[in-house]
């Protein structure tokens, strides 16, 4: 695979601007700044097989999953708060450790490497991924709110694009994320993976290989968040050609104790909702991925961040 990047990032301090919100942050090694508030180094709270993505990605052996700690984006509802909301007491590794995990994922059998919330450690990421072939493919799984020249880090080195497409309202990313520009970066930055995989493709055994798939997680709380999935549809119908892309429609959505503070966000997605949403998404014609029924929803597919295959 070419190099990318070649600066020491994680050993080095550096003005941090590398995600939409151009925080400008200094991050060295071992202090975390910023709005992510993540060090230089790598934080990672389990590098393991894990079953919980689409089937394409998990398949029979596994997804190599390695959940990264801290957050650009830091959702009110988001299911791992645990670790995107919290940098500290979790393993900080060099991009030499990063590689080794990412081999000794390899050797176990998955199916690919999938990189979660990994946004805010991209120079680092690429760093680890120029010059290794590990022979499978890697996901990037994130927020999709990313840079597009932060992305062209990326060009060659990741093999699959899995990102959320959150929100489409600037109203509702700026209450629930702050950060009232994601509707704009995303598409742009949908739009840069796009170019740099096209056409999604699946291998023989119906395993994603390359190329795009978006994920979008309704939201509950009434009208205004279910014309933002509306739209969010209209968005990737409008943007991509059909059947160029995976689309995948998630009703998992879970109250967690960080959204206790938005009432309309302590409830679960109501049947009618998700129904709803599911037939406009095969009017749009968006055939080609997934869609979930209700009983999604649990938390039983989060899994102990606690260090596994890391130390």
């Amino acid at each position: 695979m070419n190099s990318k990047i070649s600066a020491n990032s994680s050993v080095s301090d550096y003005q941090c601007s590398d995600c939409p919100r151009n925080c400008g942050a200094l991050r060295g090694p071992e202090k975390g700044s910023g709005f992510c508030a993540s060090p230089g180094k790598i934080g990672i709270a389990r590098a393991a097989p894990h079953f919980g993505e689409e089937p394409c990605i998990s398949g029979s052996r596994g997804a190599g999953t390695i959940f990264f700690t801290g957050c650009n984006l830091r959702c009110v509802f988001c299911q791992n708060y645990e670790i995107s909301r919290n940098s500290s007491g979790f393993e900080a590794v060099s991009v030499e450790k990063l590689k080794n995990i990412l081999l000794s994922l390899r050797d176990q059998g998955v199916h690919n490497i999938d990189l979660v919330t990994p946004t805010h450690y991209t120079r680092q990421i690429a760093e680890a991924l120029s010059g290794i072939d590990l022979g499978i493919p890697v996901v990037w799984n994130s927020s999709g709110y990313e840079s597009v020249e932060t992305l062209k880090m990326l060009d060659g080195l990741v093999q699959v694009y899995m990102p959320d497409y959150k929100y489409a309202s600037s109203a509702l990313a700026k209450r629930y994320s702050a950060a009232e520009n994601y509707p704009e970066a995303a598409a742009e930055a949908l739009k840069e993976m796009y170019r740099q995989r096209g056409p999604y493709k699946l291998d023989e055994n119906g395993m994603l290989i390359s190329g795009l798939l978006i994920r979008h997680l309704i939201l509950p709380g009434g009208r205004e968040n279910t014309e933002n999935s509306m739209d969010v549809i209209d968005f990737v119908a409008d943007t991509f050609p059909t059947g160029s892309v995976l689309f995948s429609l998630m009703s998992q959505y879970t109250p967690m104790p960080a959204s206790a503070a938005f009432p309309e966000l302590t409830q679960f997605v109501t049947q009618e909702t998700n129904d709803m949403l599911v037939h406009y998404m095969h009017t749009r014609h968006l055939e080609d991925g997934y869609w979930q029924e209700l009983a999604a929803a649990t938390t039983e597919m989060i899994p102990d961040f606690n260090g596994t295959g890391v130390t």
